[in-house]
């Protein structure tokens, strides 16, 4: 059977950019619209022309950014009533914006013509026409966007289709139904988008809100009722509960539903582009997104590691791969050998042949889960705590003791916190003391100066995060609490683990493991190449 052809158009710029906490500056805007090209998405909307500084420049600067394959559409309303659309400043806008595609909202439910608007239906009805024809006498391509179409079909549906037929008979090239307020179902969804394209005869696209939980499946629904577009943005950004996320409606059409589109060529790009438009927005990626979270095709249950070993089909609907992504195999108290096996392949750690050594480190690790360790996000800790367990690795230094002082003076808002740490290399003592703008911070600042002359490497190394979650509330102050810890040099980074009851210890355990990852990392490199030269 012959694939359907579809066109995926992206509103991650302005739909996308009205979530809460998301903020895009002119150059995030650049570097995404270049992304999204190189994923060979068909439209990229950049914003509203004429509405703010931003978006105006917007289509200035994305002239000079050598897209190649994507065209950049630019989004703006209906002309206003009682006004020209030479006279209408943001129509004008959006004819000066030179975008490849000018996408227009328009009122189709007749509750909000006559409350929102405040005119007659039949008024309504003329801007549609008047600003459609006018932009189409231009030579531009238009989309209309019919705002809460689908309410309105529900409250009047002979008036909702009249909208459609009147943008059809003023030239337009596509009419995207959309769920605004996101609360229509899949069924009626489907229903309403095949109705409209018998009704009508028009092209139809797709754009749904996420309110009701159910936007990606609403959007596929439209595929299947006939709509040969859809909306969405990486990642469902958007306002209230996000736009239906382009990262999931992508791959099940086109790995799924028999739909082809031009991104299908560049799919493997997917979790790359989720994960940078993440970065960019300077918000946590969400790792258990379909297709594109790192948890997406992770396994941390003994039972679905062995199986996914034997064939992955067992446990994984599609391959990672496919979309960018990979697979990912946990170490937590819910873990078996196969999990083990995996996880020391996958870190490159050859693990001992026999079978005690394997079992001791598969009950420690369960036991140090019960305590509240959690080595899923801890490679570095569980890579040193196996290759001890094994004998492949000695501390490289010794702590005789520390002790941080704190301290607070009437009336300053600032504690200053002091350190002094004791510690034996190689039978050779170092005693120093060091200031820190809190006692992890001072902490960590002498356990530096008094490795650094046995350690010179150590400078290179800098902290990146530090999280602490306290893990029973109950127990208020003295509850126990998990540090994780991820430090990096110029070359990698690595995460380690700490709990404890005291957060200078449960600091003090992640800290350290840190350090020794990164000198133990250092000597294997050194005997390798020691070992490749012989």
């Amino acid at each position: 059977m012959d694939k359907k052809k579809i066109t995926i158009y992206d509103t991650t710029l302005r739909d996308g950019s009205q979530g809460i906490g998301i903020s895009f500056s002119l150059q995030d805007k650049i570097r995404i619209a270049r992304e999204l090209d190189k994923l060979k998405i068909d439209y990229i909307e950049g914003g509203w022309p004429g509405a703010n500084p931003k978006d105006t420049q917007f289509f200035e600067e994305i002239k000079k950014a050598e897209i190649r394959h994507s065209k950049i559409a630019a989004f703006s309303s209906t002309k206003r009533h009682k006004l020209k659309c030479d006279e209408d400043p943001l129509v004008q806008a959006m004819i000066n914006s030179e975008a490849d595609v000018l996408s227009v909202f328009a009122k189709t439910w007749d509750f909000h013509v006559t409350k929102a608007l405040g005119i007659s239906l039949e008024d309504n009805l003329n801007l549609i026409y008047d600003t459609i024809a006018y932009m189409k006498d231009k030579g531009y391509p238009v989309f209309m966007d019919a705002e809460h179409f689908f309410d309105g079909y529900r409250n009047n549906p002979d008036y909702a289709i009249k909208t459609i037929l009147k943008a059809k008979s003023a030239g337009v090239d596509m009419a995207v139904l959309c769920d605004t307020n996101g609360g229509v179902l899949p069924d009626e969804i489907y229903e309403i988008t095949k109705s409209v394209l018998e009704e009508c005869g028009i092209p139809l696209g797709i754009h749904c809100h996420n309110d009701s939980g159910t936007a990606v499946a609403n959007s596929l629904s439209a595929l299947k009722g006939g709509a040969v577009s859809v909306q969405g943005t990486i990642n469902g950004l958007g306002e209230r509960c996000g736009n239906a996320d382009l990262c999931s409606i992508i791959p099940n059409a086109l790995l799924k539903m028999n739909y082809t589109a031009d991104c299908s060529a560049e799919l493997e790009r997917l979790t790359e582009v989720s994960r940078f438009v993440s970065e960019t927005a300077n918000v946590a990626h969400n790792e258990a997104l379909p297709f594109v979270g790192g948890y997406a095709f992770a396994h941390k249950a003994g039972i679905h590691v062995s199986a996914v070993n034997k064939d992955s089909k067992t446990y994984e609907h599609i391959s990672p791969e496919l979309v960018g992504n990979k697979r990912e195999v946990t170490i937590s108290d819910q873990s078996g050998k196969s999990n083990f096996l995996f996880k020391a392949k996958e870190l490159g750690i050859e693990l001992s042949e026999n079978e005690n050594i394997i079992s001791e480190i598969i009950s420690k690790v369960k036991k140090l889960e019960d305590q509240g360790f959690q080595f899923e996000s801890a490679e570095a800790s569980l890579e040193l705590f196996i290759q001890e367990i094994q004998k492949n690795y000695s501390p490289f230094f010794l702590l005789k003791g520390f002790r941080i002082i704190s301290e607070k003076k009437e009336d300053s808002t600032f504690t200053s916190c002091e350190a002094s740490i004791k510690i034996e290399v190689n039978g050779e003592t170092s005693h120093t003391a060091a200031n820190g703008n809190g006692p992890v911070a001072a902490l960590d600042n002498a356990l530096r100066k008094a490795l650094i002359s046995f350690y010179p490497e150590i400078d290179e190394v800098h902290l990146s995060d530090y999280k602490v979650r306290v893990l029973d509330s109950k127990s208020g102050t003295g509850s126990s609490v998990r540090v994780l810890m991820e430090q990096g040099n110029r070359s990698d980074r690595w995460t380690t683990i700490g709990v404890s009851e005291n957060i200078i210890e449960a600091s003090w355990q992640a800290m350290v493991d840190g350090i020794e990852y990164m000198l133990y990392k250092k000597k294997q490199g050194k005997n390798k190449e020691q070992s490749e030269r012989v």
